[in-house]
């Protein structure tokens, strides 16, 4: 991705992009990502009524997931306390996903890919959280 490239070369981000707020941006969008195809996913598998928990957690991981990358990738006129509540939102919704596709995981692979990405979006949000002033 060229998430590092595009915030460096932003007037106000002086050259530099802070490696583990792209980081966390290029997992948000992965997990938005993964998180919608699980959803529809889920919503074709057989047993869907087992599913709704599941599913309604992909849908608000990836919703969560798109804004807070959004709002990361704006650097002008940046709000690092509110870029941090956003990132702090993030680790809670994407551990939660996590651990409801957790639960599907042996079944539907799909559910396990998710599970993955979640993770992944949730420590790489953390790191940014902690490195964010």
């Amino acid at each position: 991705m060229q998430t590092g490239k595009m915030i460096a070369a932003h007037p106000e981000g002086g050259g530099h992009a802070h490696p583990a707020l792209v980081a966390a941006i290029d997992a948000l969008h992965a997990c938005a990502q993964a998180c919608q195809t699980c959803a529809d996913a889920c919503l074709s598998e057989k047993m869907v009524a087992e599913l709704r928990a599941c599913i309604r957690l992909d849908l608000d991981c990836a919703d969560i997931c798109t804004t807070a990358a959004a709002v990361a990738s704006r650097r002008g006129g940046r709000n690092d306390a509110f870029l941090r509540r956003l990132l702090q939102l993030c680790v809670d919704v994407c551990r939660l996903c996590a651990d409801e596709c957790g639960r599907h995981a042996g079944r539907h692979e799909h559910c396990r890919i998710c599970m993955e990405a979640c993770r992944a979006c949730e420590a790489a949000c953390a790191q940014a959280y902690s490195d964010v002033p």
